[in-house]
C-alpha cells in the first residue's frame, strides 16, 4: 500500500516536473523565440502561456521596452576643421527577435556596442557635412533627424529600431574653444561696425533729403510771399491811383497830412527844411486862411 501511494506521488512529480520543463510564459514587455538544438522554430508569441520540448527545445526572451544608450561625449571635426565634442543619447528597441538573435547571438551587450558604433560614425558623417555655425545653430533639429536616418538602416540589420537620437550638448575642444570664440567676437564686432556704418549713412541721407525739402518749401514759401505782396501792392497802387483820380486834391491833403503825422511830435524828431518848402504847403495855407 505505501509503495503504491509512493508510486502515484512520483508518477504525479514527474509529471509535474514535466509540466514545469514544457511550460513557458511571455508577458506584454518581452519578445521571445523558440530554439530546437540552435536553431530558430518558432517567434512572435502572443503574451501567455506556451509549451516546449524539455531538454529538446529552449526559449530565449527579449526585452521589448525601449532601452537607451548615454555614451561618453564624441569628438568630431566640422567641415571648417574645427574639433568639437557631441554629448548625445540614443533610444532604441528590439523589433525582430529572431534578426536580433541570429545577428548578435542573442547578446544585448553586443547589440549595443554594435549600435553604439553605427551612431557614432553617423555622428561624425553628419558633423563633417557642417560648418561649425551650422552645427550650433538652429539646424541641430535638421542634423539630428539626419543622424538618425543614417543610422536606421544598420540598426534595422540587427533586428532593432532607433526611437529616438538627442543632442545633448555640443562643445568645442578646449584648446581651440577660445581661438573660436576670439573668431566669433570679431565677427560680431565687425558686423556691428557695418551695421552702425548702414544706420550713419542712412541718417545723412535722411539729413540731406530733409535740408533739400527744407530749402525747396522755403523757396517756394519765398516766391508765394513775393508773388502775394506784389499782388498786394499793385492792388494798393490801383488802389491809390483810382483814389487820386476821383480827388487829387484831397488825395495830396491827405498823403500830406499822413506825412505830418509820422515825421512831426515824435520825441527827438528834428528836421531842417525851408518854411516855404512844399512840404509845408498845406500848413502854409492853413496859417493864411487863420
Amino acid at each position: 500500500m505505501k509503495n503504491q501511494s509512493f508510486n502515484v506521488i512520483l508518477i504525479f512529480g514527474l509529471i509535474a516536473v514535466g509540466v514545469g520543463l514544457s511550460a513557458f510564459t511571455v508577458n506584454e514587455r518581452e519578445l521571445a523565440i523558440k530554439l530546437r538544438v540552435g536553431q530558430v522554430v518558432a517567434s512572435n508569441y502572443e503574451p501567455g502561456l506556451h509549451w516546449k520540448i524539455p531538454v529538446y527545445e529552449t526559449v530565449q526572451k527579449f526585452p521589448s521596452r525601449i532601452l537607451k544608450i548615454d555614451d561618453a561625449p564624441q569628438e568630431v571635426f566640422t567641415l571648417d576643421r574645427q574639433n568639437m565634442t557631441v554629448d548625445f543619447f540614443v533610444q532604441w528597441r528590439i523589433v525582430d527577435a529572431v534578426k536580433f538573435y541570429t545577428s548578435t547571438g542573442g547578446s544585448q551587450q553586443e547589440a549595443v556596442a554594435r549600435l553604439r558604433e553605427i551612431i557614432r560614425n553617423s555622428v561624425v558623417t553628419e558633423f563633417g557635412k557642417r560648418s561649425t555655425r551650422e552645427a550650433i545653430s538652429v539646424q541641430r533639429v535638421e542634423l539630428m533627424r539626419d543622424m538618425l536616418a543614417l543610422a536606421i538602416p544598420t540598426a534595422e540589420g540587427l533586428g532593432a529600431e532607433l526611437v529616438d537620437f538627442r543632442v545633448k550638448q555640443v562643445e568645442f575642444v578646449a584648446r581651440v574653444r577660445e581661438s573660436v570664440y576670439e573668431q566669433m567676437r570679431a565677427e560680431r564686432a565687425q558686423l556691428a561696425t557695418e551695421t552702425r556704418a548702414q544706420g550713419q549713412e542712412a541718417a545723412e541721407l535722411i539729413r540731406s533729403t530733409a535740408d533739400k525739402n527744407r530749402t525747396v518749401i522755403l523757396a517756394n514759401a519765398n516766391r508765394e510771399s513775393q508773388i502775394i505782396r506784389g499782388q498786394g501792392d499793385a492792388r494798393s497802387a490801383e488802389i491809390y491811383a483810382n483814389a487820386y483820380n476821383k480827388d487829387a486834391e484831397f488825395y495830396a491833403f491827405y498823403r500830406s497830412i499822413d506825412a505830418y503825422k509820422n515825421s512831426i511830435g515824435n520825441p527827438g524828431d528834428l528836421l531842417v527844411l525851408d518854411p516855404n518848402n512844399e512840404f509845408f504847403r498845406y500848413l502854409n495855407q492853413s496859417g493864411g486862411k487863420r
